[in-house]
């Protein structure tokens, strides 16, 4: 090590704690005032002239330095723009675009069965009712149900191939 980096661990070692506590004060965050201090420092080392004042001299710049450094990040374009958070505001979710588009099709399919054949299909998979309960809420024997639901869905299945959907 040279003259001035034994000045420059001189000036940290004098100067640096209370630095930190200065820079700390100002910005309530200490990851942030360990960067400013680190910076003020670098600063110090680039300008050795610095390094040659008076003890209050040296203590006076990097203080002063630290201080304009708070004040540029304080009005710098990522502070305005930039928050701290503990967590995302958000979980990121999958895109949701083909289900989206596959309900479309799904739906216009459905509009080409019959209205009979269409209520026991969306009662059966959207509803989650039995047929022997879709039979009793279309005031339909059992048997009945069945088959518009088995044939709405031979129905549906070429109304989907139609539109380009594959089994």
């Amino acid at each position: 090590m040279g003259a001035e980096d034994d000045l420059l661990v001189a000036v940290h070692d004098a100067h640096a704690d209370a630095l930190y506590r200065y820079v700390a004060r100002r910005t309530g965050d200490g990851e942030e005032a360990r960067d400013v201090v680190q910076e003020t420092l670098l600063r110090a080392w680039r300008h050795p002239e610095v390094l040659q004042r008076s003890d209050d001299g040296v203590r006076a710049w990097l203080f002063t330095t630290a201080r304009n450094l708070v004040i540029d990040d304080l009005r710098s374009a990522r502070r305005r723009r930039e928050y701290a958070a503990e967590s995302p505001p958000e979980q990121s979710r999958a895109d949701e675009t083909q289900a989206v588009l596959d309900s479309w099709v799904v739906a216009d399919a459905l509009m080409s069965l019959s209205p009979d054949h269409r209520a026991m299909v969306v009662g059966a998979y959207y509803g989650g009712r039995s047929v022997t309960e879709l039979a009793h809420e279309h005031g339909v024997p059992i048997g009945t149900a069945k088959s518009r639901l088995h044939y709405g869905l031979r129905a549906l299945r070429l109304a989907l191939q139609e539109k380009g959907v594959t089994s």
